[in-house]
């Protein structure tokens, strides 16, 4: 693939002030060792003396300290169990490449990329490696392309290292199953080891062998694919699929690996997610994360009955905020926790999508685009109209409980879409967006009024706070 663009020589993406830093990181977490329970907090304050603009790390710093100061609280089990349950060398891996290089180091340097160029710089990048996969879910919209794209390891080292030269430090894999590329995988993992990697996985493919690699490199985590007990997973995903998982979170558990899990849930499967019972179930397995979506319809193989009604919606927007304060798992939900985003994240305004076939996407949902990563660079796509016009219009809605252009407002995507001349990046069955807008505008009719009756009952402080993070991360 030829690259003619660039926006700085991906080489070099540390300062010496920089590489000081990681150095301290790595000193202050072997005194953590010898007392998290003591030293924790002071790391946090460390972390707070770090974030010099006070705009990234500060906040949620402060909030975690406070929250530890209850040692019976989930926040301080959940503490505790990564240095019970985690290897050693994955925890001072990961804090260094996540808090310190993405999220103080990059976001500063996002700040002046975004002040430069006028535009979105994304936190993270998606990545979907192949389209390939193992199962074949009911519903997904890869199933459609079988193992037909695939981004080569030199796209996907490329893409990583442009994205570093504008700060993002994170990147996320999706397909397809991306662990049907886990050699590549590991081989990025290894080439940039001042990333954090999280995939979206099936876990069907995890073995021991792969634990072993991810024991070695130490910056991959895996969010494994689960749709809430037995029956829902396995009628979704196909039978004999949540044993599959089950085992994959033993053999991560068993070698002092992190993972969470990712749960879309639907009209079928609501209940089950929901509940008591699959959340400490999932914690026992050694989950410490859960990353929640609900069902889009998206392509010819789209199932609307999936979409889950607004009752379902509301049901879990509370039982996420329940389980914040009494389960010893980081739980958000992509959709529900708009406020606390400052809406719509989609479009480079925190992260952004490149498919198998390198279309730049706003978003994984938004199989539409007027980019590629064959001809140009990531700073130009955030230029491009899409982009641009994702950037004028958010937040989409004042109410970030609707956050969404697709599955809230779906006029603004229409009119994003047709504006901008962006195309339909489904090369099996191209799809217009008003044909798939008619899928969603009935939803959202309906999840309005319900979005707004929570919405208006807000405090004023929690109502500012959303603003607030509104205009943080809105460059105008």
């Amino acid at each position: 693939m030829q690259k003619k663009f660039q926006v700085a020589t991906p080489k070099k993406h540390k300062t010496f002030k920089q590489w000081l830093m990681s150095l301290a990181v790595k000193r202050a977490l072997v005194y953590i060792d010898r007392d998290p329970d003591k030293n924790v907090p002071k790391l946090l304050d460390w972390i707070v003396k770090l974030d010099k603009t006070e705009k990234y790390a500060t906040v949620p710093a402060l909030s975690v300290k406070a929250a530890l100061q209850d040692k019976t609280s989930n926040w301080s089990i959940l503490t505790q169990s990564l240095w019970d349950d985690m290897d050693p060398s994955i925890i001072k891996k990961v804090f260094e490449n996540f808090v310190v290089n993405s999220v103080i180091v990059g976001q500063t340097k996002q700040e002046k990329i975004r002040q430069q160029y006028q535009c979105n710089v994304p936190w993270a990048i998606l990545l979907d490696p192949t389209t390939s996969c193992n199962l074949k879910c009911i519903g997904c919209w890869a199933a459609e392309y079988g193992n037909q794209l695939n981004l080569s390891f030199d796209d996907l080292d490329f893409i990583i290292e442009e994205g570093k030269s504008i700060g993002v430090y994170f990147f996320l894999f999706s397909g397809g199953e991306p662990l049907v590329r886990k050699r590549d995988i590991i081989r990025l993992c290894e080439k940039h080891n001042d990333c954090i990697f999280l995939a979206f996985t099936n876990g069907t493919l995890i073995d021991d062998e792969f634990a072993s690699s991810m024991l070695r490199v130490k910056n991959f985590i895996p969010a494994i694919s689960v749709e809430g007990f037995e029956d829902e997973t396995d009628y979704r995903r196909g039978v004999g699929t949540y044993q599959k998982v089950s085992r994959a979170m033993d053999i991560l558990k068993n070698n002092k690996l992190p993972f969470g899990i990712s749960c879309c849930y639907t009209s079928k499967n609501v209940e089950s997610i929901g509940s008591d019972a699959f959340f400490d179930e999932m914690i026992r397995k050694g989950a410490k994360f859960a990353w929640l979506f609900t069902y889009i319809p998206i392509g010819k193989d789209a199932v609307p009955e999936l979409m889950v009604t607004p009752e379902q919606r509301e049901f879990m927007y509370q039982k996420v905020r329940e389980f914040r304060q009494t389960k010893p798992i980081f739980s958000l939900d992509f959709w529900n926790d708009g406020e606390f985003a400052g809406g719509c994240i989609a479009g480079g305004r925190r992260y952004l999508h490149i498919n198998a076939n390198g279309d730049i996407e706003p978003c994984a949902f938004i199989h539409y685009s007027d980019s590629n990563i064959k001809n140009k660079s990531i700073i130009e796509a955030l230029q491009s109209p899409l982009f641009m016009s994702y950037r004028d219009n958010q937040p989409f809605d004042e109410n970030l409980l609707k956050p969404c252009p697709m599955l809230d407002n779906p006029d603004c995507l229409m009119s994003m879409i047709k504006e901008s001349g962006a195309a339909s990046t489904d090369l099996q069955s191209p799809e217009d967006v008003e044909v798939l807008c008619a899928r969603t505008a009935p939803v959202a009719a309906k999840w309005a009024p319900v979005a707004d009756r929570i919405w208006k009952a807000y405090p004023k402080e929690k109502l500012q706070a959303a603003r607030n993070r509104v205009e943080k991360w809105t460059i105008k």
